[in-house]
């Protein structure tokens, strides 16, 4: 078998989700951004994870975090095969409408770096609460809900602290085609509403375009019409939600120039039509 669940809790699009899976094969994640926050801790084996416009080795005892609408994607690294923990909470469950919220527990989503290396002892006492937290979910005895929370605060108090700890320092590409392929997502989160094609933006970076589709694959595990459709699907769920403009206007104002392949990336990124989408958001408002 080539994956083994040992928990799983939650919907990873509702308020509370928790899955602890190890795996012997390749594996991508096809999600690629959603409105709750994501704790993210390697158990076993390597990975890349590629976070807004930047590419990371995580090893065992890595502790990442992802801000809410942020671009990510793990990818394979050396041997296949992996084991890890993912945490994924909206602000419904604990943002700043919460009796228990404190500014603090966010400090690690705001942190430049989002990956912690945590030395042994930290190690054995974040899987102190990893283990807390599958006990309670396991056998949800009385006020189980409450002591999931407590031990969410826990774990996000202590990565907080991290973050104080942590000094911010230049951060290093791992080489030359990482810190290339970093300017080149850049450049596409700020023109992705423009016409944009391989071969034009392979120019104005003065690669082939060949080796531009293979190298950004490489480091960010999408291919690179992924990548621009992925930016301008997160900008149009925000034009819908924050506006009236048409459907047609917000395809046009994102980039599409044909409404019908808006619709079905649309669709293909979030499981919803883009009028689905707007409804559900005017029923259920976000909490910023």
């Amino acid at each position: 078998m080539s994956e083994t669940i040992a928990l799983n809790y939650g919907a990873e699009e509702g308020d509370f989700y928790i899955q602890h899976v190890k795996r012997t094969e390749p594996f991508e994640r096809t999600n690629h951004f959603h409105g709750t926050y994501e704790i993210y801790y390697l158990l076993a084996g390597q990975r890349g994870y590629f976070i807004k416009d930047r590419s990371y080795l995580i090893s065992p005892g890595d502790l990442v975090f992802i801000n809410k609408h942020d671009v990510h994607k793990t990818s394979n690294i050396g041997p296949p095969g992996h084991e890890r923990i993912v945490i994924n909470f909206s602000d419904r469950f604990l943002g700043k409408d919460h009796p228990l919220y404190h500014e603090s527990l966010f400090a690690a989503f705001q942190h430049p770096s989002h990956v912690f290396s945590l030395k042994l002892q930290e190690q054995i006492f974040v899987q102190t609460i990893m283990n807390k937290l599958t006990k309670e979910l396991k056998e949800r005895a009385t006020g189980y809900e409450t002591y999931t929370k407590l031990l969410l605060m826990e774990l996000l108090l202590f990565a907080g602290r991290c973050a104080e700890r942590q000094e911010t320092v230049p951060f290093e590409h791992a080489s030359p085609l990482h810190k290339k392929i970093s300017e080149i997502v850049q450049y596409i989160n700020g023109h992705f509403q423009e016409p944009m094609t391989l071969a034009g933006l392979a120019g104005r970076f003065y690669m082939s375009p060949y080796y531009l589709s293979r190298a950004f694959k490489d480091v960010t595990g999408f291919t690179f019409i992924e990548y621009v459709n992925t930016a301008r699907i997160k900008e149009a769920q925000r034009l819908l939600k924050e506006t009236d403009m048409k459907i047609i206007g917000i395809a046009e104002a994102v980039g599409f120039e044909n409404i019908a392949h808006f619709g079905r990336m649309f669709k293909k990124l979030t499981k919803l039509t883009p009028l689905a989408f707007r409804k559900m958001q005017q029923q259920v408002p976000l909490a910023d």
